[in-house]
C-alpha cells in the first residue's frame, strides 16, 4: 500500500505530504467522507502553468514479415500532443467578527461554519469530474461524460448502449482506472495538491449603504483539471432508463452491460478501478444481491467502510451523477 500512494497517490496523500500544520489535510477527509469518488482519484502535478500535456499514441508501427537478404521498410509509431486544462474552483467564507469571539476556540468553530462552503466545492467537482465541457464552459474542466458522449467517435469502444433508453430519466454507469498512465486529476505545475487554505484575518466589508461591519475571512482555492491519458481505461454505460431497472430482468441486464465495459479494459491492474453511479442505481444493484441475481456483487466492510463491489471493483455513489442526461447516440 505504501508503495501504491507514492506511485499512484490519492489526493488525501499529497495533502499528508505537503501540508505539515494538517489543514488542508483535514479537509481532504472532509471531502473524502462526502464525495466517494476522492478516495480513487490520483492526484499528480501538472507540466504546464495552466494544466498537463500529454503525448498519446494513435497508431502503432507497422511490423514486417522479412525473408533472407529481404529488406524491412523504416516505420514508427503515430502520436499526438493532448492537452487538458485546470479549472480555477474557489470559495470565500466571512464570519461576523462578534460571533467568532463568543467562541472559546475560533479557528475550531470558524471550521465548522466553513463545512458548508467546503461541501459546495466538493459537489462542484464532482458534478464537474462527470460532466465538464470546456467547450460549453471554458472556466470549467472537462470530465469523464465529455470524453464517453459518441456511439460513432473512436472512444465508443467503450460506450455501451444500455436499454437503448430514450426516456426523461436516463443515466450512467461511468469506470475508471486511476493511474499517472491512464487517468489522472492534476494541479498546475507549482500548485500544492491544487487544493488551498488561506486565512484572510480580519477584514472590514460594506453593505450598498455604506454600513460597515468586521468579519473573519478565509479564501478556499482549488486548481484542479482531469486528463484521460488513455481512453481505453476508461468507459460509460449510457442510456439506462432507470424506470427499467424496477424489474429483476433488467438488473441481470444491467449487470451483464457491466461485465462487457469490464472485458473492454485492457488492464484492470493498471491502476485503482472503481464504477461510478448514481444512488439509485446503486440502490437497485444492492438489491439485486438480495434477489441472488448475481454472485459478482458483494457488500463487504473494508477497512471499516460498507463498500458494493463487483467482481471485487468498488461501486462508488456520486450523487451528482445525473438522472437527466442526454441520449448518447
Amino acid at each position: 500500500m505504501t508503495t501504491l500512494s507514492v506511485l499512484n497517490p490519492t489526493l488525501a496523500d499529497m495533502a499528508k505530504l505537503r501540508d505539515p500544520d494538517g489543514n488542508i489535510a483535514q479537509i481532504v477527509e472532509l471531502l473524502d467522507q462526502q464525495n466517494e469518488i476522492i478516495q480513487d482519484i490520483t492526484v499528480q502535478e501538472g507540466n504546464l502553468p495552466t494544466g498537463h500535456r500529454v503525448t498519446v499514441r494513435t497508431g502503432l508501427p507497422a511490423p514486417t514479415w522479412r525473408k533472407m537478404y529481404g529488406y524491412v521498410a523504416p516505420n514508427k509509431a503515430r502520436t499526438a500532443q493532448v492537452v487538458s486544462n485546470c479549472g480555477m474552483l474557489q470559495a470565500r467564507s466571512m464570519i461576523d467578527k462578534k460571533e467568532a469571539e463568543l467562541n472559546d476556540n475560533q479557528a475550531a468553530w470558524r471550521m465548522s461554519e466553513d463545512y458548508a462552503h467546503i461541501e459546495g466545492m466538493n459537489q462542484e467537482f464532482a458534478e464537474t469530474l462527470i460532466y465538464g465541457n470546456e467547450g460549453t464552459a471554458p472556466e470549467e474542466f472537462t470530465g469523464l461524460a465529455a470524453h464517453y458522449n459518441s456511439l460513432s467517435a473512436e472512444s465508443a469502444d467503450n460506450v455501451i448502449d444500455a436499454f437503448s433508453g430514450s426516456g426523461g430519466d436516463l443515466t450512467s454507469i461511468y469506470l475508471a482506472v486511476w493511474s499517472p498512465n491512464t487517468a489522472f486529476c492534476m494541479s498546475p505545475k507549482g500548485g500544492a495538491s491544487g487544493l488551498k487554505m488561506e486565512d484572510k484575518g480580519e477584514q472590514t466589508i460594506s453593505d450598498a449603504n455604506g454600513g460597515r461591519m468586521d468579519v473573519y475571512e478565509t479564501v478556499y482555492s482549488w486548481d484542479v483539471g482531469f486528463c484521460l491519458r488513455d481512453w481505453r481505461f476508461g468507459g460509460r454505460i449510457a442510456n439506462i432508463d432507470i424506470s427499467d431497472l424496477a424489474t429483476i430482468a433488467n438488473a441481470q441486464k444491467l449487470i451483464t452491460y457491466m461485465i462487457d465495459l469490464e472485458e473492454r479494459i485492457p488492464n484492470l491492474g493498471a491502476g485503482r478501478a472503481a464504477f461510478y453511479c448514481s444512488r439509485t442505481v446503486r440502490t437497485y444493484l444492492r438489491k439485486a444481491i438480495l434477489a441472488s441475481v448475481s454472485n459478482q456483487l458483494t457488500y463487504d466492510t473494508v477497512a471499516g467502510k460498507r463498500v458494493l463491489a463487483f467482481d471485487g471493483i468498488p461501486v462508488r455513489r456520486v450523487d451528482k451523477i445525473s438522472h437527466a442526461e442526454t441520449r448518447v447516440v
